[in-house]
């Protein structure tokens, strides 16, 4: 499959891109957006349903009559940063910008909205998932809690995430476990404050909270199955207010990441362990506040297959590849995908100064993957739901 369709309107898409940039919103604020893509959506001939999770928006479009359906999701939301890139498109909005690329894949999903609606070379029906609140409180939860799947049957649920560091377009997929899961604990050390020349009088919340640091340190090294991928960072570490005083408390952050439901299981009850045991050895007592977050993204089979044989058949200009080890950060993509078979992937955002990482303010979404993406998508609803 050529691109020459979607080639013919990709200047307007260039253009609905960029003004989403310079306008983000953060997660369920995605008011602007959510009436962009409702707007388009409408035009295109879709049936727009709206409000679900809140700035949620649903494209549907029916051809043919088969029964079955296909949902694809985009994510609306930016990021608190303030932008670096000095683009002429840049962020207008202090403190907010697109650091993660998520105006690229809602503006992608519109690509292919237009592309099926003019070409209708499919037999069933397409929902396009546009989601908001990706990056921290869930949108996905909250549109599965609200019924997305009872009012939007689906057969199969596809989403994509660009990378960086890849050739621009490339696709990167796997069965199985593809994100990890990611849960939070939130540790309060309680000691004794007292004068930092008297320290035989006080019960030092930093020092136990050092040695809680370094023991975390062998929860995955020491615990569990070295084949099962985990991570455990401590990400603040917060005591204090002067170098003379030994203060009350000190606080800590911690992220888990994991892939599987044992590792995950495993890691809940051995932290919460060594964090009491470690306290207790300098005198100190420990709350552990322990949040179960996103679970695992799993790809199925069939579907991953299916996205897998689609990837070869629109041209990129690189092959695809299937990768042996799952991607370490999370996506709330999972709560979807425990409800419909489907699959997960990443497409390659391409190299240079303005795409080096995600969530970096100086990052900035590849509008060459704008059309291969649309194009992608395209033909997986073709290969999924085939004309008769």
């Amino acid at each position: 499959m050529n691109c020459e369709i979607i080639d013919r309107f990709a200047a307007d898409l260039v253009a609905i891109r960029r003004d989403l940039h310079m306008h983000p919103e953060l997660q369920f604020e995605e008011v602007r957006t959510a009436g962009i893509v409702a707007r388009e959506l409408a035009n295109f001939g879709f049936k727009v349903s709206e409000g679900i999770a809140g700035t949620g928006v649903i494209g549907s479009l029916s051809n043919g009559t088969a029964r079955r359906a296909i949902g694809l999701r985009a994510d609306m939301d930016a990021l608190p940063m303030t932008e670096t890139t000095g683009l002429p498109y840049a962020s207008r909005s202090p403190g907010k910008m697109h650091a993660c690329g998520h105006d690229g894949h809602t503006t992608t999903l519109l690509g292919a909205a237009r592309y099926l609606a003019e070409t209708r070379n499919f037999d069933g029906t397409v929902h396009l998932i546009f989601q908001p609140a990706e990056e921290d409180i869930s949108g996905a939860k909250r549109m599965v809690e609200e019924g997305l799947f009872q009012r939007f049957p689906c057969d199969a649920v596809y989403a994509f995430h660009n990378l960086p560091g890849y050739p621009a377009g490339q696709v990167l997929y796997k069965t199985g476990p593809v994100t990890a899961a990611v849960d939070i604990a939130r540790i309060t050390v309680r000691g004794i404050g007292g004068h930092g020349a008297m320290p035989h009088k006080a019960a030092d919340p930093i020092v136990a909270a050092a040695g809680i640091v370094m023991a975390l340190q062998t929860v995955v090294s020491r615990n569990a199955d070295p084949h099962e991928p985990a991570i455990v960072t401590v990400g603040t570490l917060h005591a204090g207010t002067l170098s003379t005083v030994i203060p009350e408390t000190a606080s800590l952050e911690v992220s888990i990441r994991s892939c599987s439901p044992a590792t995950r299981r495993l890691i809940a009850a051995r932290i919460p362990a060594i964090v009491k045991a470690q306290a207790e050895s300098y005198g100190c007592t420990a709350e552990i506040d322990y949040e179960l977050s996103y679970p695992p993204s799993v790809n199925t089979m069939a579907e991953t297959e299916l996205l897998g044989a689609v990837a070869g058949e629109v041209e990129t200009g690189h092959p695809a590849i299937r990768i042996e080890h799952p991607f370490m950060f999370s996506e709330d993509f999972s709560y979807m995908l425990e409800q419909v078979p489907g699959s997960y992937f990443a497409i390659g955002n391409g190299d240079g100064p303005n795409r080096k990482m995600l969530h970096d303010p100086g990052y900035d979404f590849n509008d060459e993957i704008l059309i291969k993406g649309a194009a992608l998508w395209g033909r997986l609803v073709e290969r999924f739901l085939p004309a008769a």
